[in-house]
């Protein structure tokens, strides 16, 4: 591929959010690199999402240290991005990573403890070939290790420099609000909170989004289209080589698309009728809450990015529009 030179208009078609009480703006849109960044995907392909992602204005790109697979090469990808085309652009990146989830033998290479957080990070950041994240999160809560220990190995990390502002994911809203706490004290504010959210998730409207707003934090939400269910993909069945069909992933079943088959068909209806796609209407949906700074999407292809970007042309619902879609998901 060709020198990358980015599109000079690239900041005037997507709306930027404050995160929490913050002073950082990000991307109604974030591009995650969960799925297609890793070692066994083409890293092409991978390059031309990134670069058409920050064409139109996505600047934030979100990692985790086990993303790939294998673990790891998901932010191994990233580092070959930034090498290859984005270092001259650092300063207009936001670049997050986690750790949390196991990536080492032994007892020390998962949860929270403050030896693998830290040394997670390092990890990260030689894999990328950077010398900080923009955001660097606690994956998940850990049961067994004090949140004092967990949320000071996250206070260290943005003192010795290698983070700029910290966050949580899938925490519960109580550990939520007892974690900003802690941090607060440290003088590390707790910047975002990264959980699931769609459709058919809707957990955190029972009691996170008040945490949030009582705590000043931002949120950004992952698998917002309900790991595909909410998109054109599964209108007309299952199709082989999908997602609900790779038994190595917990995280769609056939069951749960069968179940879901009646209400995705209904959904899908409503958003031709707004003049969208399904994916479309599925992201507008989680940006209506005051409290989601941002919507994590994934992409196999500039296509499907472009057309979930697409989502921001009609970001706006009308109350019947919302009362039906309660209807429709009550059934």
């Amino acid at each position: 591929m060709s020198i990358y030179s980015p599109q000079e208009a690239r900041y005037q078609s997507m709306p930027y959010k404050r995160a929490g009480r913050s002073g950082l703006l990000l991307p109604a849109i974030s591009l995650g690199m969960w799925y297609n960044f890793g070692g066994l995907d083409p890293f092409e392909n991978a390059r031309a999402i990134a670069r058409r992602a920050f064409d139109l204005g996505v600047t934030h790109f979100d990692l985790a240290n086990n993303y790939g697979p294998p673990p790891g090469s998901a932010e191994e990808t990233f580092g070959q991005l930034m090498k290859k085309d984005f270092a001259p652009f650092r300063d207009e990146l936001v670049i997050s990573s986690k750790a949390g989830y196991d990536m080492w033998p032994g007892p020390y290479g998962e949860w929270g403890s403050r030896k693998y957080m830290l040394a997670s990070l390092d990890q990260s950041l030689k894999r990328m070939g950077l010398e900080y994240v923009d955001i660097f999160y606690s994956h998940r809560f850990d049961p067994n290790t004090p949140l004092e220990e967990t949320m000071g190995a996250l206070d260290t990390a943005v003192r010795q420099g290698k983070a700029l502002y910290v966050g949580i994911s899938s925490y519960s809203p109580e550990d939520t609000r007892r974690a900003a706490e802690i941090l607060r004290r440290l003088g590390t504010p707790c910047l975002i909170h990264q959980p699931s959210y769609n459709m058919f998730d809707r957990w955190i409207e029972n009691g996170l989004l008040d945490v949030l707003d009582e705590q000043g934090i931002g949120s950004i939400v992952f698998s917002p289209l309900a790991q595909g269910q909410l998109t054109d993909r599964y209108l007309g069945g299952i199709p082989a080589g999908s997602r609900a069909t790779k038994t190595e992933r917990v995280w769609l079943t056939p069951d749960d698309v069968q179940g879901n088959m009646g209400k995705i068909q209904k959904l899908n209806e409503l958003a031709v009728r707004r003049g969208q796609k399904l994916s479309q209407m599925a992201l507008a949906w989680v940006l209506r809450k005051p409290q989601v700074t941002s919507a994590l999407i994934g992409a196999s292809s500039v296509a499907q990015l472009e057309q979930n970007l697409g989502a921001l042309a009609n970001l706006s619902f009308s109350q019947d529009e919302l009362d039906s879609i309660e209807t429709i998901l009550g059934e």
